[in-house]
């Protein structure tokens, strides 16, 4: 006897929000406890911080203050342990870390009804959110990034991943966050190369989406190369955004088809930052996709000389090196094999984000391997002789 099949549908509400504060460790800024009173008014909720090893080290004062915080809203929070491990894509390339947040969350008796809160920079913030979601089928989480990158683009969606078999974010959930605190006092202390790499993704985003935000960072490069604060805030802040607004109002929040604007110019990066052995860092990676992209975008004829000329010209005032690490033709083989692997991590048909003009996004199906082959080679010669 055949029984027919039983159907059923059902829709969950996401919401999570985005701050911006100064301090957020300071014992007059209630921001943190607000939020957590939010989720349970009347009883002290524990949390577990993971913090980033380099934020730590450059702030020695974080843990002490992380205490004296929790201890001056006791009544919110209950502190259990503040987990420091090193951040940096090592963190994403081996099941340690993971399994150190993992054996917190249990010693700790961190339940679903608990917080990890993750301190740091895009790749700690990745792991963290990771091991959140698949201990008890989900740990609420809270993330604080410390990065122009983190701030602006990867610690704003509803993404976390981990390495595994040499792929960058094989293993990986969707899983929103409970809330996102920027703190702009952690961008004080970024190396200019960390201060410069997150500048990649809100250039992203702008060509493909807005061209009046593009513009705006083409006029205050040299600001943004300077670290004018006011600027970086408004770039910050627009990036977040735009960011968040794809994800809430694209129709793919966790990405079930096979199109991924906001995956423009990441196809090169994430292949060129595991072949330097992640030397090259993921916003650094970035702009060199972007430029790759840009370049083979303006060979088949979708972009005129002229834009791109203009857009790299942007890119090297800010300080961005988008010559690409290639030194044989072996490793631009390699390099090219990072599409198919792109599209196999899409799943479905290939699909390559360009742009037909600055702030008009244009998919391709297909990628002509030669032509590819003389955009590398065309975009490092513009570099040598320009940068």
């Amino acid at each position: 006897m055949q029984l027919p099949a039983i159907k059923q549908s059902f829709s969950v509400p996401y919401e999570y929000q985005l701050h911006f504060t100064q301090g957020v460790f300071h014992s007059d800024n209630s921001l943190l406890s607000d939020i957590i009173k939010e989720y349970k008014p009347n009883e002290a909720i524990k949390v577990l911080f993971v913090i980033d090893k380099g934020v730590a080290d450059t702030h020695p004062s974080l843990l002490p203050q992380i205490e004296a915080y929790c201890a001056a809203h006791h009544t919110q929070l209950k502190h259990t342990q503040s987990m420091v491990l090193d951040g940096g894509e090592q963190a994403k390339n081996s099941s340690e870390a993971i399994e150190a947040v993992l054996k917190g969350v249990n010693e700790n008796a961190i339940c679903r009804h608990s917080f990890v809160i993750a301190i740091g920079g895009g790749a700690l913030i990745d792991m963290a959110g990771y091991a959140a979601a698949i201990a008890h089928r989900g740990v609420k989480l809270i993330r604080i990034p410390t990065t122009v990158l983190s701030q602006n683009d990867a610690a704003v969606g509803v993404k976390n991943s981990v390495n595994t078999f040499n792929k960058k974010n094989f293993l990986g959930t969707f899983a929103p966050p409970f809330a996102i605190i920027n703190d702009s006092d952690f961008l004080k202390t970024l190396e200019q190369r960390d201060w410069i790499a997150g500048v990649a993704e809100a250039i992203k985003v702008a060509l493909i989406k807005d061209k009046a935000f593009f513009e705006y960072i083409a006029a205050h490069a040299v600001d943004l190369k300077n670290r004018d604060m006011e600027v970086m805030h408004y770039v910050i802040y627009k990036c977040a955004e735009m960011h968040m607004h794809h994800i809430s109002q694209g129709g793919d929040p966790f990405e079930s088809g096979s199109s991924r604007p906001l995956d423009f110019g990441h196809w090169a990066a994430h292949k060129m930052e595991y072949m330097t052995n992640y030397s090259v860092r993921h916003g650094e990676a970035v702009a060199k996709g972007i430029a790759l992209d840009l370049t083979y975008a303006q060979l088949v004829g979708l972009i005129s000389e002229t834009d791109l000329q203009h857009i790299l010209e942007v890119m090297l005032i800010i300080g961005f090196d988008l010559s690409l690490p290639l030194k044989s033709t072996a490793e631009i083989e390699e390099l090219l094999r990072g599409i198919e692997e792109f599209r196999e991590h899409l799943g479905g048909e290939l699909t390559i984000t360009l742009i037909s003009g600055i702030g008009v996004k244009h998919d391709v199906n297909s990628i002509d391997m030669a032509l590819m082959s003389r955009a590398i080679a065309k975009l490092n010669q513009y570099v040598t002789v320009n940068q």
